[in-house]
């Protein structure tokens, strides 16, 4: 797994006013370092499905808690350290004894339990830890993957 490289870091609340506030640093980030549409739109979802789920699931709302975002490229990684103050929460083992319905109808389909899914899918690699009080996760995303 590539390190993470100094790279951007930025502090938000755990609030869901926020999220536009994180969604425009990424794309900023990656506007700044000529990162292609498709892989920006990419770690924009990532990281707009963890601040997300920190605000609803982890605080159970909005919180002043910090949410620490931090991204770093080179040619061949996109990277991001994504840690909260949430109570910890291991996305690996939750997504190894989930199982998404993929193939259920729409209509049949319960609302949410997908993006978890759909960001390890987008991962080259994933490592979470619980560190000093804070859920890390460290995500790498292959660029134009």
């Amino acid at each position: 797994m590539p390190d993470l490289r100094p790279g951007e870091l930025r502090l938000f609340q755990a609030r869901m006013d926020c999220v536009p506030l994180a969604t425009a640093f990424v794309e900023a980030f990656c506007d700044l370092q000529g990162i292609d549409r498709g892989d920006a739109l990419r770690l924009t979802l990532i990281v707009e499905e963890l601040l997300t789920n920190t605000v609803q699931h982890g605080h159970g709302g909005d919180s002043e808690a910090a949410v620490h975002i931090e991204l770093a490229a080179d040619g061949m990684f996109l990277t991001l350290r994504y840690e909260d103050h949430a109570p910890p929460f291991d996305p690996l083992q939750h997504l190894a004894g989930a199982r998404p319905e993929w193939d259920a109808a729409a209509a049949d389909r319960r609302v949410g339990g997908l993006g978890l899914h759909l960001m390890a899918q987008m991962a080259h690699s994933l490592d979470y830890r619980f560190v000093g009080g804070r859920n890390r996760l460290h995500l790498v995303l292959r660029r134009g993957g």
